[in-house]
């Protein structure tokens, strides 16, 4: 199975990448990936969302990999959530949202805005999110912006943020997160303009969470990467606050990033849980 690759017009001018696969008319699962990531992140998971039966669209977050950047600049909270209401407007319904970091920020901000989801997956992301992470984070995304001479400097920085995950010998994945300039530079797959514009008041999250009216009746998931340094026990405590039906999947050996670092893992318990709360097949 291969998925299609279409684009998605989302506002003037700015059109969204996607990958599709599945059935269609099926149940959709859209796939969010995380800040600075691209939807080559979900390429196994979409194959076996697709594989179960669902109508899966696995989509580049504005800015990043192939879709269009914003012309302003403007990457707020709520231009991602539009987009992502476009993205949904091209599935059936019902649909859920799967959304791994900056993807799962934006899919608890539409949500509150009022898309409405069937179910909602949260990739190690919570509203109260760990500041010290947090800007572990922006550093290592912020350190390099003339780029990198070579793959292997771009792995030798990787390696050097993230030394749990071993180094790939090959090389070539990389490709997919990083593109070439005429300068024979390498850089980051994603608008550099995102990293200095106004991505939002921490505390505009918590307080669209506190006034939403889908944390009661919409099921929810979060796969938590055990060694995560996003996601703590507050965290996880202020979010089964907010989500009384919360169910957590905790993937031991993971990181932040969950599905590079236990891919099977992480799909066996997306996949066991959409299968119970928005089953691919629906009863006539």
């Amino acid at each position: 199975m291969h998925p299609d690759t279409i684009r998605i017009p989302v506002a003037p001018g700015i059109e969204i990448a996607a990958d599709i696969a599945g059935p269609r008319g099926a149940p959709t699962v859209v796939l969010g990936h995380g800040g600075g990531q691209t939807r080559h992140s979900w390429d196994k998971a979409e194959l076996q969302l697709a594989e179960a039966g669902y109508f899966a669209i696995n989509y580049d977050l504005r800015g990043h990999g192939d879709s269009d950047w914003s012309k302003d600049g403007d990457y707020s909270l709520e231009v991602r959530a539009d987009d992502l209401a476009a993205v949904v407007d091209h599935g059936s319904r019902p649909f859920a949202l799967v959304g791994a970091s900056l993807g799962g920020i934006t899919a608890m901000v539409a949500a509150s805005r009022g898309l409405d989801p069937a179910a909602l997956v949260l990739v190690d992301i919570v509203p109260k999110m760990s500041q010290k992470g947090v800007a572990k984070i922006v550093a290592f995304m912020t350190a390099n912006p003339n780029g990198f001479a070579s793959l292997e400097d771009a792995a030798d920085a990787i390696s050097a943020y993230y030394p749990d995950r071993p180094r790939p010998k090959d090389l070539s994945g990389l490709n997919k997160n990083l593109r070439k300039g005429d300068d024979g530079r390498f850089r980051w797959h994603w608008d550099p303009n995102w990293m200095q514009s106004d991505r939002g008041d921490p505390r505009y999250l918590l307080k669209l969470m506190d006034e939403a009216d889908w944390t009661d009746r919409v099921p929810t998931l979060l796969v938590r990467g055990m060694k995560s340094d996003i996601v703590d026990d507050d965290g996880v405590e202020d979010l089964r606050r907010r989500i009384p039906q919360l169910e957590i999947a905790d993937i031991r050996g993971a990181g932040h990033m969950v599905a590079g670092d236990k891919n099977d893992e992480f799909n066996a318990a997306v996949i066991d849980f959409l299968t119970r709360v928005m089953p691919s097949r629906q009863p006539a």
